[in-house]
């Protein structure tokens, strides 16, 4: 069972999922929610911002129709781990499925279950927990296929498959494969070419 957050500060006791996301609809801040835990996730810089944007918007011009892309406002839920949490681009292709948690008949929040591809921007906070522990906790998604990785220090864009032989749980033995490219590469993104200079553009 996954079940490690690198000692990372509680903001509360144990809290409901239901409780959490009737907090989390008037928080100015975003928090993860872990089996009951609620930890405070940092604000991104600038430059997060603009690259999450940047390879959203590629990808939502190259994807099929029936593939949509979401910025990093909806919840993500991962069932298996207990895991509520935010990714700074994500695509879900056909239907989209989701949680909502209903108290007296009024809808607390909703988040989505079904994400084919899931896209973290890297920065120097967050990088070990997206690279291991977060990765971990995604490849449980059944959904999920692919994992992206954009990185702040440097121009680069890894990508990572859940390999064809994959076990439906996901379960961290599974290796998933992975490629990386740089200036004047390209990634490939759900069958779709990007290219890496294109999601980083002019750079100071």
């Amino acid at each position: 069972m996954l079940r490690s957050m690198r000692g990372r500060a509680v903001v509360k006791p144990y809290v409901t999922f239901a409780d959490y996301l009737a907090s989390e609809r008037s928080s100015d801040v975003k928090h993860e929610w872990f089996d009951g835990a609620v930890y405070a996730m940092s604000r991104g810089t600038p430059e997060h911002a603009r690259l999450a944007m940047r390879i959203g918007r590629l990808l939502g011009n190259a994807l099929p129709a029936d593939c949509e892309v979401y910025s990093s406002d909806p919840m993500l839920y991962v069932a298996d781990v207990k895991l509520s949490t935010y990714a700074d681009a994500s695509v879900v292709c056909g239907p989209l499925e989701t949680i909502t948690v209903k108290r007296n008949g009024k809808s607390l929040g909703e988040a989505v279950t079904n994400p084919v591809v899931i896209v973290e921007v890297l920065s120097d906070s967050t990088e070990r927990y997206d690279r291991e522990e977060k990765f971990a906790y995604y490849r449980t998604l059944p959904s999920l296929h692919e994992f992206v990785l954009v990185a702040q220090d440097e121009v680069a864009i890894e990508v990572f498959r859940r390999p064809v032989t994959a076990r439906p749980s996901g379960e961290p033995g599974d290796r998933w494969e992975g490629e990386r490219a740089g200036p004047g590469g390209s990634a490939t993104i759900h069958g779709c070419t990007i290219a890496v200079d294109a999601v980083y553009g002019a750079r100071d």
